[in-house]
């Protein structure tokens, strides 16, 4: 085999894999991501308990514990921070609020605490949303674009897909940064008016297993507009 031939040869083999890189759609993409995070398919029937601290600046830091369990359709939710406790319970329809270890609350402290059981279902939809990621991306009503796109975000390369979402589900547009050789999620980005660069972008660093589920054990979030930093969740085991 002569030398020419075989720098011919080796620049073919670099023009397949280049190809099919580039030929890698969105929903294949995030079908590798999932295999990456959630090899058995554990998150369809996840049943666990997540310990999370927010840090943020000039605040004290809130702990929280999670549980979810998706068969059940049951959420539960225990904040502490400044000396208060906050408890959110939703079992499918059903949603029931403590505050202090208290059921029995008055006006006053409702009001002055913003407690309702519309804020027990947004916290319900956000960290179920989040620590559910990218398996959240299969739920009905997201809409994956088809293109793959390759992007340098803080210095390294990703494989970058775009979300959006049918009327009624979500009106944000979404992007998650994928490493290119693992496929693992290790950024993701919204934007409520992309041509504003609002919204934030969130950085995943670590990973906790739960479940069976590769979890990022720190989120640390950022103002798209002026990278002004806004906290960090910690997950602990």
């Amino acid at each position: 085999m002569n030398k020419s031939f075989f720098l011919s040869l080796l620049c073919c083999f670099i023009y397949i894999a280049t190809a099919n890189s580039q030929e890698l759609t969105g929903q294949q993409l995030l079908e590798k991501s999932i295999q990456y995070h959630d090899p058995n398919g554990n998150w369809k029937t996840f049943n666990g308990t997540l310990q999370v601290t927010m840090e943020t600046p000039k605040n004290a830091p809130r702990i929280s514990t999670i549980k979810i369990n998706l068969p059940k359709e049951y959420f539960y939710v225990k904040a502490a921070s400044d000396g208060k406790t906050t408890e959110y319970t939703v079992e499918k329809n059903d949603c029931t609020i403590a505050f202090n270890g208290k059921t029995d609350i008055s006006e006053e402290v409702i009001k002055e605490n913003k407690l309702s059981c519309k804020r027990a279902n947004l916290y319900k939809n956000y960290y179920t949303y989040l620590y559910g990621l990218p398996m959240k991306l299969e739920d009905k009503g997201t809409i994956i674009d088809p293109k793959v796109m390759k992007k340098t975000f803080k210095g390294k390369e990703y494989l970058v897909l775009k979300a959006t979402y049918a009327e009624g589900v979500g009106k944000d547009t979404w992007y998650f940064y994928f490493d290119p050789k693992t496929y693992a999620m290790e950024v993701y980005q919204f934007f409520k008016d992309e041509s504003k660069n609002d919204g934030e972008y969130i950085l995943l660093t670590e990973e906790a297993v739960i479940n069976g589920v590769k979890m990022p054990k720190k989120r640390a979030w950022y103002y798209n507009k002026d990278n002004g930093y806004l906290g960090t969740d910690i997950l602990g085991n």
